[in-house]
Formats: C-alpha cells, sequence, structure tokens
C-alpha cells in the first residue's frame, strides 16, 4: 500500500531524514520507535505532505504522491492523528470530529463513519456538546484519533498516542487500534516512545536512529533483540 523509497527531509540546512526507506503493507499495523530528534515524526509529516522531500519518492496504492498538499493526500485515503493531539479547544467534541470529514462529499457516509467512531469511543458521546478544550488528556487523544477516522482513510498515522497518559488509559488506546485495525483492515503507522507498546501491537517495525532506519524487523523479534532491549526498553 505504501512504499517510501529513500527520502530525504531537510529542516533549514539540518538534515531530519536521511535515504530512509520502509513499507507498509495492506492492513497491516508498522511501529516507528526511536529516540527523541530520531526523525519519526517527521517521517509521518513528509507521508502526510506537511514536510517536503528533497529527495527520494513516496507511493501510496501505487501512485506517487509527493507533489500533493496535505488535503489531497488525506482526500486520496491518508490521515494524521498527530502528536499532542491538537483538537480544537473552543470547538464542540462534535464539531471538531465533523472537521475530519471535511474532504467527504457523502452526507449519510459521513454519519456512518461518525456513528462507527462513538462505537470505538463511547465517552464521545457523552461529551459530544462539550468544548474540547474541556476534556482530559485520554478524551482527547481518543477525539484526535476519532477526527483522523472521520476522513475515512485506509492508511492511518498515529503520533504518539499514549504521550502523557495514565496506563490504564493507555491500554485502553492500544485495545481500540487493535480493535480498528481488526475491524476495518486499516493499515496504521504507529509512533510511539514507548516502544514495548508498539512492540507489541504491530506487525513490523522500524528503529530510527539519527534520520535514518538503523533495524527493522517483525515486532515480537525486535522485542527480542537485545539491542533494542538495551536502548529501548532499559532491560
Amino acid at each position: 500500500m505504501l512504499e517510501v523509497r529513500g527520502i530525504s527531509v531537510n529542516y533549514g540546512g539540518v538534515t531530519a531524514l536521511r535515504n530512509l526507506s520502509l513499507s507498509v503493507a495492506e492492513g497491516a499495523i508498522v511501529s516507528l520507535i526511536g529516540s527523541n530528534g530520531a526523525g519519526k515524526t517527521t517521517t509521518l509529516k513528509a507521508i502526510i505532505g506537511l514536510k517536503s522531500v528533497v529527495r527520494g519518492e513516496i507511493h501510496f496504492d501505487g501512485k506517487r504522491v509527493e507533489a500533493l498538499t496535505a488535503p489531497q493526500r488525506v482526500a486520496h485515503g491518508i490521515a494524521l492523528s498527530p502528536e499532542g493531539r491538537r483538537v480544537f479547544p473552543q470547538m464542540s467534541v462534535a464539531d471538531n470530529l465533523l472537521i475530519g470529514g471535511y474532504v467527504r462529499n457523502d452526507k449519510a457516509d459521513r454519519q456512518r463513519t461518525l456513528e462507527r467512531i462513538y462505537q470505538y469511543f463511547p465517552r464521545l458521546v457523552e461529551r459530544h456538546g462539550q468544548m474540547a478544550g474541556s476534556l482530559s488528556g485520554g478524551e482527547q487523544q481518543m477525539l484526535a484519533i476519532g477526527r483522523a477516522l472521520m476522513a475515512k482513510p485506509r492508511l492511518l498515522l498515529l503520533d504518539e498516542p499514549s504521550l502523557g497518559l495514565a496506563p490504564i488509559i493507555v491500554d485502553e488506546i492500544a485495545r481500540i487500534i487493535t480493535e480498528i485495525n481488526r475491524d476495518t483492515r486499516m493499515s496504521i503507522i504507529l509512533v510511539e516512545q514507548n516502544a514495548k507498546l508498539a512492540l507489541n501491537l504491530c506487525d513490523q517495525a522500524y528503529v530510527l536512529e539519527t534520520g535514518a532506519v538503523t533495524l527493522s524487523g517483525n515486532g515480537k523479534d525486535l522485542l527480542a533483540s537485545d539491542y533494542v532491549r538495551r536502548a529501548y526498553l532499559g532491560i
């Protein structure tokens, strides 16, 4: 479904990604792990179109997408739930969700998607008229994921969904991510500082260091890697 081939991305004069390649199969969960500044978020921004690549190619469903804007990529089936959630605090939960479906013209289909999201996140039903800024961190994370799902993507990009959340909420978010993938066969790229969580959830994983892939493999195999255990699991 997704092929990232040798991309490089710069921030000013600094190279943030160097010749980075990865792939995502249809229906797979792929995790990106690495320390702060390794290039995980930049990779997601390059895929969604928020950062331009200076070289390399990004193919989605067999078509190159580097020339497409971020809204065009959303319309093609890629959506991002960003780091820090970035909900619209002075808007209601319901309006935040509706904004996520702005690229879709079929109102009936949008309503069906909204109902499906409320099934995944029943707390959002309870809070639908509440201002998003008044939600707890976990509820805002649910809203951010739900907003991305409103675009009905085939590839969902999740940037640090467990960041700053209590362990019980992290477990709930992890369960929902697994449910979404199982129920819809939606492909997911998961960026996580919580390497154990990421590797347990995924089919395939990539370890990023200073903007490059240094290790890749099956999630469970990487969980057993001495290097990964020392560097990212503290074992």
